[in-house]
């Protein structure tokens, strides 16, 4: 029979699993105390919740809140971040982590879920190395912006080409 406590932190699982756009797994073991709390604040930081839970509490919760592919990755010793920024920034906090925490190779992401869509660690990677999503629309813009500059620059020499020619015809009409 489950006590009440381990009900509720369930309930609380799942509601913070229901509630994320992405949730990362990683295997955290071999990291020091300092190493996981600059990590968590780090993370914190940038409106990261990191946390470690029991995995049969997590695949209570993983399960009720419909993330079933996630009952597999809980095997271990497993910390799980849960945001609502853009991926890249929990991923890109984790990946620099285990650079600066070379000699244990650690946070390992087993799997990343962005909107509920799984992808892998190898995945996660290349999320990590995205520019953050203010970078990606001032690139967008500029993309749109630079071909509609260049045609009201256009269109703007051919209306003074035609100004000055129809301004020398009246010049030489009034010469005449």
């Amino acid at each position: 029979m489950p006590t009440q406590a381990k009900i509720d932190k369930v309930a609380a699982l799942k509601e913070q699993l229901a509630e994320a756009n992405n949730i990362i797994i990683t295997d955290y073991m071999g990291l020091d105390v300092a190493q996981m709390t600059k990590m968590r604040r780090d993370l914190r930081e940038q409106g990261v919740t990191f946390f470690i839970s029991k995995n049969t509490l997590m695949r209570l919760a993983a399960k009720e809140a419909g993330f079933d592919e996630m009952i597999g990755l809980l095997n271990g010793p497993t910390a799980i971040a849960v945001s609502n920024t853009d991926p890249n920034i929990p991923t890109k906090i984790l990946f620099d982590a285990k650079r600066e925490f070379d000699n244990v190779k650690k946070p390992e992401i087993r799997a990343l879920f962005i909107d509920k869509q799984l992808y892998d660690g190898q995945a996660a990677e290349r999320i990590a190395k995205l520019p953050s999503r203010e970078i990606l629309l001032s690139q967008l813009i500029s993309a749109i912006e630079g071909p509609i500059s260049e045609f009201v620059g256009t269109i703007d020499g051919i209306m003074r080409e035609l100004v000055g020619t129809i301004d020398a015809l009246a010049r030489k009409k009034g010469e005449d």
